[in-house]
């Protein structure tokens, strides 16, 4: 029986856990990964502290942070489920481990919403990748494409023009993202540009050869080619294991208020699963941290 469980390896939970240490809680962090979210980053300019990392040398910094303390970990676990139990909480990861603890901080995160068009299940590992940062140097010289017209499509896209022979970035809405991205990208000579057109389908058979996308207005198709996709539309939150639990808002995330807590006491959140708005590394890291003292407060509440 611990006194709080951590879920998830990002900058909400691993500043949760130094936390947690520090106020001698004795700590679970149970994680799919160290990093989350920014394993997919290269260059963080917003970090207080740093005028640039690279988002592996932040992960590193706050991995050694954490294992500076007594914090117990189990990493390549996900959670399948959080229940509620007479003495607080049981967590059973997918691998059917089972954790118990009075009290219990969610900080999972995002996943990369997928686009689910034909081709995309199939040739995901093959070409389709949900990760700029993380693939991009594969296609090194390639034809290649970008989906989305947020920052992080934007990203990926000025990530791939400086390695890639040609980008296409096709977005089914007008660019939504921040003006110096924008204003980055239009001095790209290798970009090419599809606003208004939404993706239908990623062809090949073993590997990526193109995709076809349609014009929303004329209603015209048109195949590009292309070697790598890389499908940047967003995130959904990893909130599955608590569906069951407590109610969640209409993008599926954790409702919390200013203290990290969630409707069922002993059950707090921070960082990107979470209501609180701006998804900010630098946010996570601030609402993990003061999570982790609600939780201690809610345990010493508890103790009396």
């Amino acid at each position: 029986m611990y006194d709080l469980i951590i879920i998830g390896g990002g900058p909400a939970g691993m500043a949760a856990a130094v936390y947690a240490a520090r106020k001698r809680l004795d700590t679970l962090l149970t994680a799919n990964d160290i990093g989350g979210q920014m394993n997919w980053t290269t260059g963080i300019e917003n970090y207080m502290g740093y005028q640039f990392i690279e988002g592996s040398d932040l992960i590193e910094k706050f991995e050694a942070q954490v294992n500076h303390f007594p914090v117990d970990q189990k990493i390549g676990q996900k959670v399948a489920r959080i229940t509620k139990i007479d003495s607080g909480f049981e967590v059973v990861s997918e691998s059917g481990n089972k954790f118990q603890s009075k009290a219990v901080l969610l900080a999972t995160g995002k996943r990369p919403r997928r686009l689910n068009v034909p081709g995309e299940t199939e040739l995901t590992g093959h070409g389709v990748s949900y990760c700029a940062v993380c693939d991009g140097p594969i296609f090194a010289g390639q034809k290649v494409a970008v989906i989305g017209g947020g920052n992080s499509a934007l990203e990926a896209a000025l990530d791939m023009v400086r390695i890639a022979e040609h980008v296409e970035l096709v977005s089914a809405t007008p660019l939504t993202g921040d003006t110096v991205l924008i204003e980055k990208l239009s001095n790209a000579k290798n970009l090419r540009t599809f606003l208004g057109h939404q993706t239908e389908e990623i062809l090949g058979k073993d590997l990526v050869e193109g995709i076809v996308i349609k014009d929303l207005r004329t209603g015209e198709h048109k195949k590009l080619d292309a070697t790598g996709v890389f499908i940047e539309i967003g995130l959904v939150p990893n909130s599955d294991m608590v569906r069951s639990l407590i109610k969640l808002n209409q993008f599926g995330e954790v409702p919390v208020n200013c203290s990290c807590e969630t409707e069922i006491p002993g059950l707090f959140a921070a960082g990107d699963v979470t209501t609180v708005p701006e998804k900010q590394i630098v946010i996570a890291a601030g609402e993990g941290a003061k999570a982790a003292l609600q939780a201690h407060r809610y345990l010493q509440r508890l103790a009396r």
